[in-house]
């Protein structure tokens, strides 16, 4: 109170000042919602290309110079504007999109709040032409010096074309924070992309200082997420279509090794409108969880539609973010839709992905997938589970298949050159599944493979991983986590937090597969394990078990902090780096990924295999050349 008694001594006129409320003029109104709402060329863009799409055009043309600064300029053949409609076009809060609070509680449309067009105007000398569908020819309005002059006869086919000259000339102050023509044009573009993808029904063109930079005519979806996204994104992509309830889900969803280090590649679309919500992302990050490495983030186009009345749109002046009546249920839908979608042992069909060019990439590795654009049709290969504690060790079964197929080789002399033996394969291509068999062990860490398109290259510790990793979540989820007691329990020395948390939680342990018990003050003895991890270090897996619980308490270790609990408990089980397996062993293993949803990726992220096809080894050794 002192220093506000200084400064009304110091400063009298200025509280008089203050304490006089006036009415803004109508200009400087639109000028502040031109910065809440036109922060650059691109949002000025958003909203014409918004109001083209409402306006229900099949055709919208897109042309810019020194990246929409200097000129934006949208075309449409859309319904148009009538002439005595045209002022109220450039009017604040006019709009033929809502009349009533319960239009207000659904909008179907993309634009409604009548703002854009009169805060354009405001910083702009901006051109407004259009044809009603009535009219016998166009009119047009502009504003100059400020001023909306009237309309006037002009020559326009059908639809409606707005242009932006000089954007912010008013206002250098504001024109100053605009970056460079490339950054301000990247920007459009990222616009453009957004409403071309929504709206795969309407044709779209881009030019840029007149040149032609993208020209797409209407088509499926699946092509025109493709034409905009890249084929390399097409054919690394799952395509998912579900339904629940009101809620419909559909689009492309990029495999874990098509990702990238920044966010830039995420769409997502709520009744066609292009939104960045945190409850999304969430549900995205969730379903990526367990195949996606932290420091990565996943790349996808997905379309939500839902009723109107379940969202609400209207929260923010650019209208990218929204809230959801039901938030729970939605992000329930979400996930488990796209979880299922990247949880499918695609192995059927489908290869490995190539690293992402973001990515360090390893020699010769390739992307060979097919098109997203065919998944829906595709029928993956029934694969009946193969119920094995350790891949590695159940051998007569797992193996017989490709046991017979090189008995067939060898035995019967088909094998005795190279060329037999190419043929053999060849006419035994059928019979070849999806990872191929298995040649021989690379440094005791990898296997290589060959199957009917090429080489395979699989990193077998990371892969079995994977496997033990599904099984522990499969059989805690059913409650049915078999324990194989040890012949000879193994005591291990553990200090009193340790011999509380066993003597504590049992329980727990139990349903974990554990019988763990206080031996002395000072030892702990383990009597049995899951059966899945008995070829573990059994002192190592149990010290980590029991330091999970002991940090994060049973409760946690068996809700949040499950996965990580079963992922180390899996990585204890899973084969290591120098341990020879014989051509039965690695065949298994092959047949168990087959198998296995998710086992393209180990539990950290990390791809477990890569395929390298023939054409690319004919391009190494510059084979036909």
């Amino acid at each position: 109170m002192e220093n506000l008694g200084r400064y009304n001594a110091l400063h009298p006129d200025s509280i008089s000042a203050m304490n006089a409320i006036k009415l803004l003029p109508d200009l400087l109104i639109s000028q502040i919602s031109a910065g809440e709402v036109i922060g650059r060329p691109a949002s000025a863009l958003k909203e014409l290309l918004e109001n083209s799409v409402d306006a229900a055009a099949t055709e919208i043309t897109v042309q810019l110079f020194q990246g929409g600064i200097k000129l934006i300029r949208v075309a449409d053949n859309g319904t148009g504007i009538s002439r005595d409609d045209l002022p109220l076009a450039l009017a604040r809060h006019a709009t033929s999109k809502i009349n009533t609070l319960e239009d207000l509680q659904k909008i179907a449309s993309l634009g409604f709040r009548g703002e854009a067009l009169a805060s354009i105007a405001a910083v702009s000398r901006l051109t407004l032409t259009s044809r009603g569908r009535e009219e016998k020819h166009a009119w047009q309005i502009q504003t100059k010096d400020r001023h909306l002059s009237p309309p006037e006869p002009a020559a326009l086919a059908s639809g409606t074309t707005v242009e932006i000259h000089d954007l912010y000339f008013n206002i250098p102050a504001r024109r100053k924070f605009l970056k460079t023509e490339a950054t301000e044009y990247a920007h459009c573009d990222e616009i453009f992309k957004w409403i071309a993808l929504s709206r795969a029904d309407i044709g779209f063109t881009l030019q840029h200082n007149g040149t032609l930079r993208r020209h797409l005519r209407p088509a499926d979806p699946r092509l025109r997420i493709a034409a905009i996204l890249g084929d390399e994104f097409a054919q690394a992509s799952v395509f998912v279509d579900e339904r629940a309830a009101d809620l419909r889900l559909w689009g492309a969803s990029a495999l874990p090794n098509y990702s990238r280090s920044s966010r830039n590649n995420q769409y997502f679309f709520v009744n066609g409108r292009f939104v960045r919500d945190k409850l999304i992302a969430h549900a995205l990050r969730e379903a990526y969880r367990d195949i996606l490495h932290p420091d990565r983030h996943p790349a996808f186009a997905l379309f939500l539609e839902m009723n109107a009345d379940g969202v609400d749109v209207n929260v923010h002046p650019t209208k990218t973010e929204v809230k959801f009546h039901d938030s729970r249920a939605l992000h329930q839908f979400i996930f488990h839709t796209i979880n299922k979608a990247l949880a499918s042992p695609q192995l059927a069909s489908v290869a490995s992905v190539s690293p992402a060019r973001d990515q360090e990439p390893r020699y010769g590795s390739r992307a060979v997938v097919a098109p997203f654009s065919t998944y829906a049709q595709q029928r993956i290969m029934p694969l009946a589970p193969q119920i094995m504690p350790d891949a590695a060790s159940a051998l007569p079964g797992m193996a017989a298949q490709s046991q017979a197929f090189y008995q067939t080789l060898f035995d019967t002399g088909t094998g005795s050159s190279i060329d037999s033996m190419a043929t053999a394969i060849a006419d035994k291509k059928q019979e070849v599944p999806p990872l191929g068999f298995a040649l021989g062990q690379l440094l005791g860490i990898y296997i290589l493979s060959q199957n009917d398109r090429g080489l395979l290259i699989v990193d077998m510790h990371a892969a079995h991983e994977r496997i033990l990793y599904e099984k522990l979540k499969l059989a805690l989820d059913n409650h049915s986590l078999s324990m194989q007691p040890l012949l000879i329990p193994v005591t291990f020395q553990a200090d009193s937090l340790d011999i509380a948390t066993v003597e504590e939680n049992s329980a727990v342990l139990c349903e974990l597969g554990f019988e763990i018990s206080v031996f002395s003050p000072t030892m702990l003895v383990v009597r049995a394990v899951p059966a899945t991890l008995k070829d573990a270090d059994v002192i190592k897996l149990a010290h980590d078990v029991i330091s999970e619980i002991r940090e994060f308490g049973a409760s946690q270790a068996l809700t949040g902090r499950r996965n990580e609990l079963l992922s180390t408990m899996a990585c204890h089980g899973a084969v290591r780096a120098n341990r020879m397996l014989t051509i039965p062993e690695m065949n298994a293993l092959l047949r168990e990924m087959e198998a296995t949803a998710r086992s393209g990726q180990c539990n950290h992220g990390r791809p477990t295999w890569f395929e390298i096809s023939l054409a690319d080894l004919d391009k190494m050794f510059m084979r036909g050349r």
